[in-house]
């Protein structure tokens, strides 16, 4: 009894050890929510989808530290479909990220697949984070990250940060620029002010006939005013294109893709620019409860009426610092020749398309449920 009681402490013990040892943490979320989308075409939908506000996702990472201000870091983050427990991308097993990367006192410095800094930055953008069905924004799309990623980001200095990322587009024959993602972002903040810049350019494959970069410029400026925020943005880009799900329902440029794949060349559609201008803002109630509201207008500067407008209002109510419950009404309305649809931080598998978004007005409502751990 005795030895037994002695091998169970001493397993106990190295256990312990090996834990402390170990930097490693795992972290994620689970994001559901009931969505109802009706068109003025007379059809809806009802569905229970994955991730209004944020994805749901497993992750893990850890920072090591080397001494001297020097850290080794690692991310590992797989997204999933939690009403059906499916991965969100079957081409990855870490699809949301994987990267490693060095922490210096001149900065940091990140290889691999990582998240874009237009993606970041989504809560500076409007009240629910540039997530959910009411943000303009977020209906227009949103580049979220890109394979074979080489990136910097400054210390912060003077309440300024920088950052620059290089997706290499490994394209034979084609140089280093060639199908490559560049992105460039400055981040200022000061006291209950903060405003910046994101943005992305991509080149296209040298086979490709439409030589246009495609290019995703983000301005935002916001103002804490004590109980909420006021939240700005501007967004110009080409990056919208036709697909089977209605005539601006596409992007040009791939999320997930490996750059390998991203701007072919081939899309008419990359010489249409849009201008995007949202406004929005929030008020806390109580510790427990914030309220807000948005109003967005995309612009088709081509005048081919292929532009739309919305907005909604929201409630959050925490339930403690892990756990929110949400609610969501929207509204959007497709100019004649416009068929966005609503999206959240995942799009909806309970969605309209074609018909039913080309030309209409939709409404939407969304009840969910976040939980972060």
């Amino acid at each position: 009894m005795n030895k037994k009681m002695l091998t169970a402490a001493v397993i106990a013990t190295c256990s312990s050890l090996a834990q402390a040892q170990s930097n490693v943490t795992i972290y994620g979320d689970i994001d559901q929510y009931v969505g109802y989308i009706s068109s003025s075409s007379g059809n809806h939908v009802i569905g229970l989808n994955d991730g209004s506000i944020l994805r749901s996702r497993l992750g893990f990472r850890e920072t090591e530290e080397l001494g001297n201000g020097y850290q080794a870091k690692f991310n590992l983050e797989q997204g999933l479909n939690a009403n059906t427990g499916a991965s969100a991308d079957s081409n990855h097993l870490f699809d949301r990220q994987a990267w490693v990367g060095i922490n210096t006192p001149a900065g940091e410095f990140r290889f691999g697949r990582q998240n874009t800094e237009i993606l970041y930055v989504g809560g500076a953008i409007d009240y629910t984070e540039r997530t959910t069905f009411g943000s303009v924004v977020n209906t227009f799309g949103v580049p979220s990250r890109y394979d074979n990623d080489i990136s910097y980001k400054s210390p912060r200095i003077a309440g300024f940060q920088g950052s620059v990322h290089y997706a290499l587009g490994e394209q034979a024959g084609g140089g280093l620029s060639q199908s490559a993602v560049m992105q460039l972002a400055l981040d200022y903040t000061n006291g209950p002010y903060r405003a910046g810049y994101a943005g992305i350019s991509a080149k296209p494959a040298p086979t490709g006939a439409v030589q246009t970069n495609i290019v995703y410029h983000n301005l935002y400026a916001d103002y804490d005013y004590g109980p909420g925020k006021i939240y700005l943005a501007y967004v110009r880009s080409n990056n919208i294109t036709a697909n089977a799900n209605g005539l601006t329902a596409g992007t040009i440029l791939s999320n997930i893709a490996n750059p390998n794949n991203l701007v072919a060349g081939t899309d008419k559609n990359a010489n249409r620019y849009f201008n995007i201008y949202q406004i929005s803002a929030d008020y806390r109630l109580n510790p427990q409860v914030r309220i807000g509201a948005l109003y967005g207008v995309i612009k088709d500067t081509s005048d081919n009426n292929a532009g739309a407008k919305g907005g909604n209002v929201g409630v959050f109510y925490d339930l403690s610092k892990r756990t929110t419950l949400y609610t969501f009404a929207s509204v959007m309305t497709n100019q004649a020749n416009a068929g966005f649809r609503f999206s959240g931080s995942a799009g909806p598998s309970a969605n309209l398309a074609g018909a039913d978004v080309n030309g209409q007005r939709l409404s939407g409502l969304q009840a969910g449920f976040l939980h972060k751990f």
